[in-house]
C-alpha cells in the first residue's frame, strides 16, 4: 500500500510533466480565443504591437455563415466515417487473416503494418504520382490494359481517393489493434463450437465479433480523433479542390491564404466545438462496450 509521504512524493515528481502538458494545451487555446474576438488582418497592417480591435463575435458569425462552412463539415464527416468503414471491416478481415498460421507469417505482419510508419505527406504524394496520375500511374496502364479509359482520380473521384489514401495509412492500425484482440480470444470456446456444429458465420458473429467489440470501439474512437484533422492528404493532392475541402482546411485558407487570423482563430474554436461533440459521443459508446 502507498503511504501519504509517497503519493506525496509522486504527486511532486509528475507536476512538472503536468505543467508542461498543461501549457502546451492552454497557451495555444488561450491565443486561439483571444485572436478570435479580435479584427487581425497583417496584410492590411494589424499587428500586436498597433493593439488590435475587438469584433466581438463577428468573426464566428462571418465564419458559421460563409458558403463553404457546412459544406466544409459535411465532407470531413463523410471522409471521417469513409475511413473508419473501410479501416474497420477491413481491419477485421486482415486480422483474422494474420492470426492463421502460414509461411512467411511474420515477414507478411511486418508489411501490413509498414504503411502506418509513412509520413501522410510522403504516401499522398506516392499515391498521387505512383498510382492516380491518369498518364502514368499504375492504375491508368491497368485501365489501358483492360481496354478502359483511365480514370482521373483527384478530380472525378477526388473524395474517394482521399478517402482510399488514408485509409491505407491507417488500417494497419486497425488491423494491429483487432489482431491483438482476436489472439486474446479463447480458443476453446471456437473448439467447442466446431464441436457442436456451428459453420463458420455463427461462429464469426457469436463468438469472434462480440469479443471484438472492445476493440471495434477503441479503434473508432482514437481515429476519429486524428482523422478529424485531416489536412497533408489533402494539401498534397487535391489542395482543397473538386469538394475536398474540411474543415481544417477551410481554416488553413482563412489563416494563410486569405491572411485573416482573426477569422481563421473563431473557426479553430469551432474545430474544437465538433471535435468534442463527437469526442463525448465516441466515449458514450466505449463507455457502455467496455461496462457490457
Amino acid at each position: 500500500m502507498a503511504t501519504k509521504a509517497s503519493r506525496s512524493a509522486a504527486r511532486v515528481m509528475m507536476a512538472p510533466a503536468v505543467v508542461l502538458l498543461l501549457g502546451w494545451m492552454l497557451v495555444p487555446l488561450t491565443m486561439t480565443l483571444f485572436f478570435s474576438f479580435k479584427k487581425y488582418l497583417p496584410l492590411r497592417g494589424d499587428s500586436l504591437e498597433r493593439g488590435l480591435d475587438w469584433v466581438g463575435f463577428d468573426n464566428y458569425i462571418r465564419f458559421v455563415s460563409s458558403s463553404s462552412f457546412w459544406p466544409s463539415v459535411q465532407t470531413t464527416l463523410i471522409m471521417v466515417g469513409g475511413v473508419l468503414v473501410i479501416t474497420v471491416v477491413l481491419g477485421i478481415l486482415l486480422a483474422m487473416l494474420l492470426d492463421q498460421p502460414f509461411w512467411g507469417q511474420g515477414i507478411v505482419r511486418i508489411l501490413v503494418i509498414a504503411p502506418f510508419f509513412v509520413m501522410p505527406t510522403v504516401s499522398a504524394l506516392v499515391w498521387k504520382n505512383m498510382f492516380m496520375d491518369p498518364v502514368n500511374g499504375i492504375l491508368a496502364h491497368l485501365w489501358r490494359f483492360f481496354g478502359a479509359e483511365p480514370v482521373l482520380w483527384l478530380s472525378d473521384a477526388s473524395l474517394a481517393s482521399i478517402i482510399l489514401i488514408v485509409s491505407w495509412q491507417w488500417l494497419p492500425f486497425a488491423t494491429l489493434i483487432l489482431l491483438t484482440a482476436i489472439q486474446s480470444l479463447d480458443s476453446e470456446q471456437l473448439e467447442a463450437a466446431e464441436m457442436d456444429g456451428a459453420p463458420p458465420q455463427k461462429r464469426f458473429w457469436f463468438i469472434i465479433l462480440p469479443h471484438l467489440s472492445r476493440a471495434i470501439t477503441i479503434v473508432i474512437l482514437i481515429q476519429t480523433i486524428f482523422l478529424l484533422s485531416i489536412f497533408a492528404e489533402i494539401f498534397v493532392t487535391t489542395g482543397g479542390a473538386f469538394g475536398t475541402r474540411t474543415l481544417t482546411y477551410l481554416i488553413f485558407q482563412r489563416v494563410v491564404d486569405s491572411q485573416n487570423i482573426g477569422l481563421g482563430s473563431a473557426g479553430g474554436v469551432y474545430a474544437i466545438i465538433l471535435a468534442n461533440i463527437v469526442a463525448i459521443f465516441l466515449m458514450r459508446i466505449v463507455g457502455k462496450n467496455l461496462d457490457a
